[in-house]
């Protein structure tokens, strides 16, 4: 396990987001570096990397003080999938560990949704979501017989900001705010006491 890789993941891109990049930067800086980050699996703390029976996790590893982004571990057991949802800022998903479908929905003229293509990552893969291109879809464990995890990093604090889930056949939209799974947040600033509460 290495803080480190986080760590400075975290400080390239607030130095790239203190430029006020447009989106289009960020989906490739900041995708460069979320690649670098996700190309060899051996950071993640155990603690998130949970995966629950029931329902996928959503750890928080870091949020912004000034809520320009947040990093986040998503975990999905077998089978595993959201509903259909929706972000209202831009997003990035980096396939750490398996492999996730994600399915992007168009709202249709009688409000209904319709599936588009499906997109498979593999590790090492990052895919993006927006509220300017596509930003409404269902994610899934790709895998039958194991764990997937994905680091996702949002234009925001995602745990905090209010969003949608729609009825497929409807349309019908119902506001949610996820929160996450974990209480304890890692301390990047402070590695031992970082590893401490790991270890705890």
């Amino acid at each position: 396990m290495s803080d480190e890789k986080l760590l400075s993941f975290i400080k390239e891109l607030s130095l790239l987001l203190e430029q006020k990049p447009s989106e289009e930067i960020i989906f490739t800086k900041g995708k460069t570096l979320l690649e670098r980050l996700i190309a060899v699996d051996d950071w993640l703390p155990v603690e998130f990397s949970k995966p629950h029976p029931q329902y996928y996790q959503q750890y928080l590893l870091y949020a912004d003080p000034l809520d320009r982004f947040s990093v986040v571990s998503f975990v999905w057991g077998p089978g595993q999938k959201t509903p259909l949802h929706n972000h209202t800022v831009w997003g990035m998903i980096g396939q750490l560990r398996g492999q996730e479908k994600g399915t992007p929905y168009y709202r249709q003229t009688d409000g209904s949704f319709k599936a588009g293509a499906p997109c498979v990552c593999p590790p090492g893969k990052v895919d993006t979501v927006s509220p300017n291109t596509h930003d409404i879809h269902v994610v899934e464990n790709a895998m039958s017989d194991q764990v997937s995890i994905s680091i996702h990093v949002y234009g925001g604090n995602i745990g905090r900001i209010q969003r949608s889930v729609f009825d497929l056949n409807s349309g019908a939209e119902k506001t949610f705010i996820s929160g996450y799974a974990n209480q304890l947040v890692p301390n990047l600033w402070n590695p031992a006491e970082f590893s401490k509460q790991i270890c705890e």
